[in-house]
């Protein structure tokens, strides 16, 4: 089972939000937690004229960057016929976290949850996406089949999270998990 899950929504839903305070509960339970940021606009993630951008304009097909505290690696990959796959390498460069959340991506297999407020003026995506199987909202989602789960409580969010995982949070709180 995959231990890794998505926080869909609307833009300006409060994906980002829950997703931190969903980091901070985890960690403080002594969870490893990794973070991604899907998004589906294309932007330049290297900055144009610096060194590591020349590099992959002269034709590398992989360009790492290494300085005294971060470390960041620029891969280009085709979308379509990457599909899933592509979260893969964040998989085995997360192998020694216990979570993975990831902000975005609709297009995935893996499980989702959705951020929704009325307040969008638009229906949420699991009226129209049955794979999404959980909205986290204080407002009445129409239209959904799915469990709704309050948006007020995070512990609560991150307890039905850890178990839709197969991680039960009473463990979480004490024993990080095997990976």
């Amino acid at each position: 089972m995959s231990r890794r899950i998505h926080i869909v929504g609307r833009k300006n839903s409060g994906k980002t939000t829950l997703l931190c305070e969903l980091v901070h509960d985890f960690t403080t339970r002594g969870l490893k937690v990794a973070t991604v940021k899907h998004t589906h606009h294309h932007h330049e993630l290297d900055a144009p004229g610096k060194d590591s951008h020349k590099h992959r304009e002269a034709g590398a097909i992989a360009v790492g960057i290494l300085s005294p505290k971060m470390t960041a690696l620029f891969v280009p990959i085709d979308r379509e016929q990457c599909g899933d796959s592509r979260y893969a390498g964040f998989e085995r460069q997360f192998a020694d976290c216990d979570i993975i959340l990831v902000e975005g991506d609709l297009q995935t297999s893996a499980q989702r949850i959705e951020v929704w407020r009325s307040v969008s003026g638009e229906a949420p995506y699991a009226a129209n996406d049955s794979a999404i199987f959980a909205v986290i909202s204080d407002d009445a989602p129409p239209g959904i089949q799915c469990a709704v789960w309050r948006r007020g409580n995070v512990k609560d969010i991150a307890d039905k999270i850890l178990k839709s995982l197969g991680l039960q949070s009473d463990t979480a709180h004490s024993q990080p998990r095997e990976v």
